[in-house]
């Protein structure tokens, strides 16, 4: 199997980066494999994804970093980061009682699409044990009662730091994460939700919608940040709905843009194509 770089740079918009950066990889036996730029007009940054093969590459990983960090970002004021394809991202899945995007998220796993390794799965119910068995994945019952949240979240904590979790995927899990565990995981926690709010909120969003006739539904994915359902979007997904679609078939449709749109915005994050940039998201596809 090959082995690659990735490379990801966020940083102030100059003349030169793209042949200052490919230069400095040539220089050194890189094959570059594939490369994507995009300037952001409004903030005038710069950002970038380019990807080498490593067969022939002359810096190990403490070389490359000293090496890029002296002769180029420092020129340039570089944010950047480098991640490796043979280091697949440890991730935990967080799931309440819908499964139909966590028994999607472990399907692709187990396929090869999704390349992460799935430590542990965490729910505030015991519905999702079965899957988590199934496919061989610790599952970890950490129940949500009454005033008993923050000792809750002390738990799950707890377990993404024995476990070294670098992503957290929040597959349909109904429980809001403090500000506190947002900012220990900041960018590295992935929600989805349906395209409905704010307009249609609270428990049954699908049946108020029904009742409107609503004619597009769809989810979105995002990251989590201290704003519920606020955070830099990565995907989203729109699905045309008639009035011959009763309330069983809008639910339907709705779960398979939730899964859809989710298992894209975790895949596009292990594979390192998704850059901040303030409240929006630049994405590497």
């Amino acid at each position: 199997m090959r082995q690659s770089a990735i490379l990801l740079i966020n940083c102030p918009d100059a003349k030169g980066l793209v042949a200052s950066v490919s230069g400095f990889l040539y220089e050194h036996g890189a094959n570059i494999l594939s490369a994507d730029e995009h300037r952001d007009d409004s903030s005038e940054r710069f950002f970038m994804r380019i990807e080498w093969d490593l067969a022939e590459f002359q810096l190990d990983d403490a070389g490359f970093r000293t090496a890029f960090a002296d002769q180029v970002a420092r020129r340039f004021g570089m944010d950047w980061l480098v991640e490796y394809s043979q280091r697949p991202m440890r991730v935990a899945v967080f799931v309440s009682k819908y499964l139909h995007c966590l028994a999607d998220l472990l399907y692709r796993h187990q396929t090869g699409e999704l390349a992460a390794d799935i430590r542990l799965i965490v729910s505030n119910h015991e519905d999702a044990r079965r899957h988590a068995e199934f496919h061989g994945i610790p599952f970890e019952h950490v129940p949500v009662g009454p005033g008993g949240k923050a000792e809750a979240e002390a738990r799950a904590l707890e377990l993404l730091e024995t476990q070294q979790i670098g992503l957290v995927v929040l597959a349909r899990y109904m429980q809001v994460l403090s500000p506190e565990f947002v900012e220990r995981y900041a960018g590295r926690v992935i929600n989805v939700h349906h395209s409905f709010l704010p307009a249609f909120s609270g428990a049954k969003p699908y049946h108020a919608a029904f009742a409107r006739g609503v004619k597009l539904i769809g989810a979105t994915a995002h990251y989590v940040t201290e704003i519920l359902d606020d955070g830099p979007i990565i995907d989203q997904e729109v699905i045309r709905v008639s009035h011959r679609d009763q309330l069983d078939e809008l639910i339907q449709k709705g779960r398979d843009a939730e899964r859809m749109v989710l298992s894209r915005a975790v895949r596009w994050h292990l594979e390192h194509r998704v850059l901040l940039c303030g409240r929006k998201t630049v994405v590497f596809e």
